[in-house]
């Protein structure tokens, strides 16, 4: 497994990534006066960005591996929450070697997405075969997923809103059909024993749903603060869930509920 992030460590990465979106390359010697930390600390962020492929070393300095920092800064790696970091990193320990893994859009799943690829016991091997295939209708998680060549990115088809990044409609139905999903990571805006699973969006909750139908395996990943509520829009009912993970805040309550339900509760 990867070494964890620390959430100092975090930030500084947020911050040359911030930077280097603006700048295109980035020297050593620049981010370190920006940042106002050592040089040898610089570099030895920059390998370890390089190492995920979210950087290329040059001489002195980094470039921008790809247009993956454009995206807003609500997608982009940070430290500021420390449990849905927690969340996320449960969550990826899950996804085996081989496995299809499907995605939907949020900050959750986009973070759950980050560390899966982080893990160098799945990413990096001799092989040229992708050891892991992303299923996703969400733009940030195709767009930072593909830069990994041990990964195979498969990007539904639809109607992108720029609330969420997912892509919804007709055209991500017709490839879903096509599909199967060893792992699904749903992201939802509530999750309770009566509602299920359910988010704010009509559309993205169709395509979601029809993600909970070509899997296998759903899990979801949600903070404590979307339990026990509903949202607008129905995805699945909890029946159709296999595991929660979620943060220490959950109510015993609802745990007791969801383990007669058959869901596995996951607590970070």
């Amino acid at each position: 497994m990867s070494e964890p992030t620390t959430p100092d460590r975090s930030r500084r990465w947020r911050a040359l990534l911030d930077l280097l979106a603006e700048r295109g390359r980035l020297s050593v010697v620049e981010a370190a006066a920006s940042l106002g930390v050592s040089e040898a600390t610089v570099r030895r962020d920059f390998t370890a960005l390089a190492a995920q492929q979210l950087v290329t070393r040059t001489h002195g300095g980094v470039v921008a591996t790809a247009v993956a920092y454009d995206l807003p800064a609500r997608y982009r790696p940070g430290g500021a929450d420390a449990a849905k970091e927690r969340i996320a990193a449960a969550a990826a320990d899950l996804v085996e070697p081989g496995m299809v893994v499907g995605f939907n859009g949020g900050t959750t799943t986009s973070a759950t997405a980050r560390r899966m690829a982080g893990r160098t016991d799945l990413v990096e091997t001799s092989s040229t075969t992708p050891t892991v295939t992303v299923v996703t209708n969400a733009l940030n998680i195709a767009t930072e997923m593909v830069l990994r060549p041990r990964i195979r990115t498969v990007s539904l088809g639809g109607v992108a809103r720029p609330e969420s990044y997912e892509l919804t409609g007709p055209l991500a139905s017709l490839v879903l059909n096509e599909l199967w999903l060893d792992l699904l990571m749903l992201g939802v805006d509530g999750f309770s024993l009566d509602g299920g699973a359910s988010c704010g969006h009509e559309g993205e909750a169709g395509t979601n749903a029809l993600m909970v139908d070509r899997a296998s395996k759903v899990v979801v990943v949600a903070g404590s603060e979307k339990l026990g509520r509903r949202a607008f829009a129905r995805i699945c009912d909890v029946t159709e869930v296999s595991v929660l993970v979620t943060d220490s805040g959950i109510d015993p309550a609802f745990v007791s509920g969801l383990r007669e339900a058959d869901v596995e509760v996951l607590t970070v």
